[in-house]
């Protein structure tokens, strides 16, 4: 008995602290280290320089004020476009907002903030600064459903401003369409502009895209791929016109 008393008299700070470590060691792990990162910030608060809670409020306000700024700046332009669009223009057409797109059928339909109450029918054809983007298939007091030519369903009669061959245009679910011609040998080639054609349930003369690619050999038809010239992908305004403008 008296030789344990004595080792532990020699050895009892270094139980002590080996138990200590083992037991702070335990803890972190049950806890993932949460106890000392509370401990590390209850030490160290007082020699942080954190910023005050205003300051913070303040700053997060003013990127926000700056982040509209810009908004209203972009939206801005874009509706001074497309005003000195529709100021060029043979006729007046109505100016109406993209109030609608599906994901899931982006290049197929949209719904502009429009509708009858604004004089707008079905049949209507749709148009953006670079040309042709649709007509209008359906029609609510406010608003107005557009199929777009990107959709794999349209069909657009066109001509090769150039040459004024004609064909007809489908599109192609992207910023792509596809002509297939009347004619076996037209005289197509690339760069061509595109418009829509006198035999068009669209008014003729409207820009619809500029050639690609050609394929003369394409059965049963020869064909030509087209870039749109309208912003299909990301449209936000709209300019509506009659049919028969």
């Amino acid at each position: 008995m008296y030789t344990l008393r004595r080792w532990w008299d020699r050895n009892w700070l270094q139980l002590t602290l080996v138990g200590t470590a083992l037991t702070a060691a335990w803890i972190a792990k049950q806890t993932q280290g949460a106890a000392i990162f509370e401990l590390y910030q209850m030490v160290s608060r007082p020699f942080q320089s954190n910023p005050p809670k205003t300051e913070i409020l303040a700053d997060a306000k003013s990127l926000e004020l700056q982040a509209r700024l810009e908004e209203t700046q972009s939206q801005n332009r874009k509706l001074q476009e497309l005003l000195g669009y529709v100021s060029a223009q043979k006729s007046k057409g109505i100016v109406a907002p993209v109030v609608g797109r599906s994901a899931d059928r982006w290049w197929q339909q949209i719904t502009v903030g429009r509708g009858s109450a604004a004089g707008i029918k079905q049949g209507y054809i749709v148009t953006s600064t670079g040309g042709l983007v649709g007509r209008v298939i359906g029609v609510t007091k406010n608003t107005s459903q557009v199929l777009l030519i990107s959709d794999a369903s349209s069909r657009v009669g066109v001509s090769i401003s150039r040459s004024r061959y004609m064909g007809v245009m489908r599109g192609q679910s992207g910023n792509r369409a596809v002509i297939q011609f009347f004619e076996r040998v037209p005289d197509v080639r690339k760069g061509d502009v595109v418009a829509t054609s006198s035999v068009s349930q669209f008014p003729s003369g409207v820009p619809v895209g500029r050639v690609e690619s050609v394929n003369l050999s394409q059965s049963p038809a020869p064909e030509a791929e087209i870039v749109l010239s309208a912003p299909t992908s990301y449209l936000e305004w709209v300019v509506v016109y009659p049919s028969d403008r």
